[in-house]
Parts: structure tokens; C-alpha cells; sequence
């Protein structure tokens, strides 16, 4: 019973993700380096950088009620990273977020076996982008643990689909979220397998965008109808440069898939620069677009880029014009209201959770730096030939995706799948001994964050099943 109360509340937790940091073995690369040298928008992503340090206490981001949110201080470590300016601030995140992988990654001391999807692929991402050594991250190696939810040829459709696990029992699979991150993640240390990458292509959508949530049985995209192939602005730019990170690590498929994500991405921006979010936030937002945004510089759309950062800049707070809430120059409010609001009126202390979550991911629009690239000192990426706003299939500018349209994604509903092996049975390249950042080519998150909530209704439901075991012990002794 325990198991399956796990198995049904651990997805709202698989959005958030953890990150950060062990000791390196080599120094790491200046973040800086891999900023546009002509980038237009470097001033407002310095200033939303320094903004969001400011907001840290001993390395960490509070949560909306009480605690640390460890998913939202992660966005906060690859926003800062992204930007290349505040190091200092970026060590102390990393440090804080190393040091508590095991309660972020699993169940923690509730269920330590449970093994998180999504949580367990952003550490691995954010341990690449910090510089740090991924097969040694707050004692751990992310890299192994992230293969090993990878499942197996032996699992059918669900091949190459990361899976949360409880002991050698997979349970369900992860969101499109966890699933890029976890590309990603493996693309940037030693090498992805092709199955990962494959079942990632699989989940394209007719239309060339990607949805949040696959099939319970890892059908393709394509054949569900037409109608259910809901496409997500934040998931499409998510999984677009995980195939750019996967095809610059030799991936076969991901180049083509990720030129046809960006035609959809394109096909979305709005006059202004912007994109919408899904389900109930169909409107305009920075975080939507700091992400979409993020995506077309990745695939060296710039003229597109700067259109979205030009959006996100515009909802920046400054210290000239931010009225009443100019104290908080360089944040970013998540919508145009939200900043005429806080311009007139402030930010309130109950307010700021919801700028912290908006800054930390409009931000990497502002950088417009690839998860692909963060860290590395990269180059220019490669213009894509074959990224044109030309719809395809039943594509529509209307379209209404769905998923993570602001700072938190949502998860797909639990499955109970038979127990398989979930060791990936694709050859890997290894991860060297004394790790380096390998080099990077071409050239993505996002946004999760834990709410607090789900991880109160996990506490509540299991404080209310050890009742339910007390109440049923009683009454066996009762009835005895």
C-alpha cells in the first residue's frame, strides 16, 4: 500500500529538480565566456543575476510557505551560470544543493529507495553546468544513477524512457521535462545512449512541437489524434536542446528533430517577441518565453532570440523606473500586469516567491545561452538550415499547448508497469576518471521548481496511511 501511495505522489515531485555541486578535479571554465560577445541584452541579464543573488540565504531560495525549494534554487544555479556574473553566488548554490542531493533525488528518509526521474536527471544537468565532476556530485555519481532509471531493451515501447524507480521496481515514467534533462545531462558528461534519444524523437508530435506528458505506454506522439497532440511551448524548447546537446554528441535523428521544433517555435512567437503558456496561463509570459526564447538561440535563430529577450527585458524592473519596487531592480515579473501592479504598489513579502520563480527562468532569454553550452566557454552555435516558420502537418499558431506554461511543470499521471530491468542496454561512452566538460558543439531547465504543496500532501497521505496501519493493528488486537 505504501508503495503504491509513493508510486502516486512522487510525480509532483519529479517537475522540481536538484542540482549542484562536489568538489572538481579540474578548474572550471568561466561561464562568462559562453555569452554572446554582441549580445544586446547583457546588462539586464547581469542585472537579473545580481537580483537573484541577492535573494539567496546560506545558497538557497525559500519556498512559497517555509523551507528551502531546492527545484527553484537549481533554476536559480543555471540562471546564474547562464549569465556568468555572479560566481561567487553560484559556488554557494551549488555547494548548498550538493549537500542535499539524497532528499531532493529520492524519497527521502520517508522512502531513501524512491528514485526520482526528474530530480535525479537535473542534478546530473546542473552538476555539468556548474563545472562540476558528475560521477562524484554531493558523493555521488549522478551520471550512473541517471542510467541506470534509463529503461531497457527488454521493456518494450518504454525503451530508452527514464522511469522513477522504487528499489529494482520501475513505476513510472517521466515527463518530457525529465526526460531533455536527462539527454541533456548524459549528452554533456560521456555520451547518451540512442534509446534515450530515440524515445525522445518518438514523442515529436505531428505538427513538429513536443508534449509534456507521453503515453502511459510510450506510444509515439503521431499515433494519437490529432487532438491529443497538444503541444507546449516550454517543453518543445526543453527537448529541442537536449537533441542539439545529443546530436553534438553524435546522437543519429536529433539534429532533423530539433530543426523541426524550432519550425513550431517559430510558428508560436508572437509579434512582440513573445510566447504563451498552456492550459491556464494561455497568455503572454516571460517565463514561456525566456525559455522559447533560450531555444532559438540555441539554434542560432538571433534575430528571433532578441526578439524574446526584448519582450523579457521589457518586463524587467529598473532602478529608474521601477516606481514603487524599484529596491527590486533587475527582477522579472511574469506577466506585463504583474509589473504595471508592482510598479504602483510594490512587491509584497508574500509576492516575491512568485518574481523569484519568474526571474529564474525568464533570465536564460535574457543570457540567451544554451543549456547546451552553459558552462562550457563555448562558441556561436550553428545557424540551423532547415528551421523555417513554416508549419507543418496540422500545426497552428493557435495551438494550446499544455505543461509548464509558468515556473512549474506538472507531471504525467502515475502508471504501475511491470517490473522490469531498467539498466540501459545501449553502449555509452564512458565518463573519464578525472572529469573535464567535454567539448561542446551546436548549440537548454527550465523551469521546475517542487511546490511546496505536493510535498505537504506526501507527508499528509503517509502521516494518514502509518494512522490507518496504527488504527488496523488496534483493531486486529481488538477483535483478538
Amino acid at each position: 500500500m505504501l508503495r503504491r501511495l509513493l508510486a502516486a505522489l512522487t510525480p509532483a515531485l519529479a517537475g522540481g529538480a536538484l542540482l549542484l555541486v562536489a568538489i572538481p578535479t579540474t578548474p572550471a571554465p568561466a561561464p562568462a565566456a559562453a555569452v554572446r560577445a554582441d549580445n544586446p541584452h547583457s546588462a539586464q541579464s547581469a542585472a537579473a543575476a545580481r537580483w537573484l543573488a541577492g535573494q539567496l540565504t546560506d545558497g538557497r531560495l525559500p519556498g512559497p510557505f517555509a523551507g528551502t525549494d531546492w527545484g527553484l534554487t537549481i533554476d536559480a544555479l543555471i540562471a546564474l551560470e547562464a549569465a556568468g556574473t555572479e560566481p561567487a553566488a553560484a559556488d554557494a548554490v551549488a555547494d548548498a544543493v550538493a549537500a542535499n542531493v539524497d532528499s531532493y533525488a529520492t524519497g527521502g528518509e520517508w522512502a531513501p529507495d524512491y528514485l526520482i526521474s526528474g530530480s535525479m536527471a537535473k542534478v546530473l544537468v546542473a552538476a555539468v553546468v556548474a563545472g562540476r565532476d558528475p560521477t562524484s556530485f554531493g558523493r555521488h555519481d549522478m551520471r550512473a544513477r541517471t542510467l541506470d532509471l534509463i529503461r531497457g531493451a527488454d521493456a518494450g515501447a518504454v525503451q530508452g524512457w527514464i522511469f522513477d524507480r522504487y528499489g529494482d521496481e520501475p513505476t513510472q515514467g517521466g515527463n518530457l521535462f525529465a526526460q531533455s534533462l536527462a539527454v541533456l545531462g548524459l549528452a554533456r558528461s560521456g555520451g547518451v545512449p540512442q534509446p534515450a534519444v530515440d524515445f525522445l524523437i518518438k514523442q515529436q508530435c505531428a505538427a513538429g512541437g513536443f508534449r509534456l506528458s507521453p503515453a502511459t505506454d510510450g506510444a509515439a506522439c503521431t499515433s494519437a489524434p490529432v487532438a491529443g497532440q497538444v503541444q507546449d511551448v516550454d517543453t518543445t524548447a526543453m527537448a529541442v536542446q537536449a537533441l542539439l546537446a545529443a546530436d553534438a554528441a553524435g546522437a543519429t535523428g536529433a539534429r532533423a528533430a530539433a530543426d523541426t521544433g524550432i519550425g513550431w517555435l517559430l510558428t508560436h512567437q508572437k509579434a512582440d517577441g513573445s510566447f504563451q503558456g498552456s492550459a491556464v496561463t494561455e497568455y503572454s509570459n516571460t517565463n514561456s518565453t525566456g525559455l522559447g526564447g533560450q531555444a532559438l538561440a540555441a539554434a542560432g535563430r538571433t534575430v528571433e532570440a532578441d526578439k524574446a529577450a526584448d519582450f523579457v527585458a521589457a518586463q524587467q524592473l529598473t532602478a529608474a523606473g521601477g516606481g514603487a519596487a524599484a529596491v527590486h531592480a533587475g527582477a522579472i515579473a511574469y506577466t506585463p500586469d504583474a509589473l504595471a501592479a508592482a510598479i504602483s504598489g510594490g512587491i509584497a513579502a508574500n509576492e516575491t516567491d512568485q518574481w523569484r520563480r519568474a526571474t529564474a527562468q525568464a533570465a536564460l532569454g535574457l543570457a540567451k545561452v544554451s543549456l547546451a553550452e552553459i558552462g562550457t566557454g563555448g562558441t556561436e552555435p550553428t545557424p540551423s538550415p532547415t528551421a523555417t516558420p513554416t508549419p507543418t502537418g496540422s500545426a497552428s499558431p493557435t495551438a494550446s499547448p499544455t505543461g509548464t506554461a509558468g515556473p512549474t511543470p506538472t507531471d504525467p499521471e502515475p502508471t504501475d508497469p511491470t517490473p522490469t530491468d531498467p539498466t540501459p542496454t545501449a553502449t555509452v561512452s564512458p565518463a573519464p576518471t578525472t572529469w573535464a566538460p567535454p567539448p561542446s558543439g551546436g548549440g537548454r531547465l527550465p523551469t521546475t521548481g517542487v511546490d511546496v504543496t505536493s510535498i505537504g500532501a506526501f507527508g499528509a497521505v503517509v502521516m494518514l496511511a502509518g494512522v490507518g496501519l496504527v488504527v488496523a493493528g488496534r483493531r486486529r488486537r481488538a477483535r483478538s
